[in-house]
């Protein structure tokens, strides 16, 4: 349950008048001085001001204390002698402090109720064995004690009793058993926990033990959300936003183009595939609604690696004409059992199944008639052969790393690549 809204009777606050009263002179010496039954000079100010309640004018009180072990404070209290509305509340004379505080007292006996507690209008005040809160600003501030906070409370869940005696009964009658429980509280028949967790910072509740260690009093500070920073109308910095990076991986792109048989425009869809332990490759696929013809191709989707690959598979079961595969443009295959070669660029790039590839000659090699190796040799380093034990090392398989000839180079085009000094080269001449 949580009580909310006007524990006060009458609207939220009062307006000063055109023309004040007379201020009290302050004494001499400290603006904020200790708040002290006994200290005679500590006298509030007092300003005439307009009530809201009945638009004639009242009596505003500003009393300007600090609270020991802890800081600066301003109290003010209103009252009109005409309609008798009256008003108190607190304020930070400080800023709201760089963490927000949360405090949780353990009540174990009536000399707790009787801790001095700055509850500010920010803060939200939790018992928890009663499942009952008090919202942040649902309350005005207050310098009060624990017991004035039970209080107020029970002031509040009761100032609408009547009214919902009459419409919602049932309603009534659970609140009523409700501050019974918060009566009995004050008792303190059996210890209870008392939170205030306040994001400003500027809430307080009293060690009578200070400056040692109060060991029923938890004091924790914290960094306070986004969500608070809002609450308490900070400019908070708001993190800065990364561009949202597409995920190609999940979205088939389509582009218009045109078929390469009959020129009649097609539609050609591109989609980012990621081969597992090895990388990224596009794979392209277009379909002439014309005259039927499609065609599908299998790019690298990085660049043109250190060092060529060299992948030989010793064929040794039928099983193997699964192994996913990726064949490169600049890929040349070769089966020495059947003096076989496929040359660079014969078949495009491909991302297939090794029956996939091998379906003009797959009778001889499914049908088990003999082992053969298959070796691919990719210049560019961007083929790919699954290996079926992977992490593990494939025993029928052998993947080669080899430095390219200056021949190979010259067929990738990367002899007359430069790629080192170009910057200075580009430099203004002066």
């Amino acid at each position: 349950m949580s009580a909310s809204g006007a524990v006060e009777p009458g609207p939220p606050g009062a307006a000063a008048a055109l023309s004040p009263a007379p201020a009290r002179p302050s004494s001499a010496g400290h603006l904020f001085r200790p708040i002290s039954a006994e200290d005679e000079e500590q006298q509030p100010t007092e300003i005439e001001s307009l009530c809201m309640n009945c638009y004639r004018n009242g009596m505003t009180r500003l009393l300007l204390t600090k609270i020991p072990f802890f800081r600066e404070i301003i109290v003010s209290s209103f009252s009109c002698e005409h309609c008798g509305w009256s008003n108190t509340e607190i304020q930070s004379a400080g800023r709201i402090q760089d963490q927000g505080v949360r405090y949780a007292l353990s009540v174990r006996g009536l000399e707790d109720m009787n801790r001095e507690v700055v509850k500010t209008d920010s803060a939200t005040t939790r018992i928890p064995e009663l499942d009952f809160e008090i919202p942040a600003f649902s309350q005005k501030g207050a310098l009060t004690t624990v017991e004035g906070l039970i209080n107020r409370a029970i002031s509040g869940l009761e100032q609408d009793q009547p009214t919902r005696r009459a419409k919602e009964e049932a309603i009534a009658e659970r609140i009523d058993e409700f501050i019974i429980k918060l009566k009995e509280l004050k008792k303190v028949a059996s210890p209870f926990t008392l939170i205030i967790d306040d994001p400003s910072g500027n809430s307080f509740v009293e060690n009578p033990h200070a400056p040692r260690k109060d060991d029923a009093l938890v004091i924790t500070h914290y960094n306070r959300t986004l969500q608070q920073e809002e609450m308490l109308g900070l400019q908070a910095e708001a993190p800065e936003e990364k561009p949202e990076e597409e995920d190609l991986r999940n979205e088939v792109l389509q582009f218009n183009t045109n078929c390469p048989e009959c020129n009649a425009p097609a539609q050609t869809n591109m989609k980012l595939v990621q081969i597992p332990h090895f990388k990224e490759v596009i794979i392209m696929a277009t379909n002439c609604e014309n005259c039927g013809h499609r065609t599908n191709e299998v790019k690298s989707g990085g660049a043109v690696e250190p060092l060529g690959t060299k992948i030989t598979l010793c064929i040794t079961d039928p099983s193997d004409m699964t192994r996913d595969l990726l064949k490169s443009e600049t890929c040349s295959v070769e089966i020495p059992e059947l003096e076989f070669e496929l040359g660079m660029a014969v078949l495009g790039g491909k991302f297939t199944t090794l029956e996939g590839l091998l379906k003009d000659i797959q009778e001889l090699i499914i049908e088990g008639n003999m082992k053969a190796h298959f070796i691919m040799n990719d210049p560019a380093g961007n083929s790919y052969l699954q290996n079926v034990y992977a992490p593990e090392e494939d025993p029928e398989m052998k993947v080669e790393r080899y430095k390219r000839t200056f021949d190979q180079n010259e067929e990738l085009g990367l002899n007359d690549m430069k790629t080192e000094g170009y910057e200075a080269g580009l430099a203004p001449q002066r």
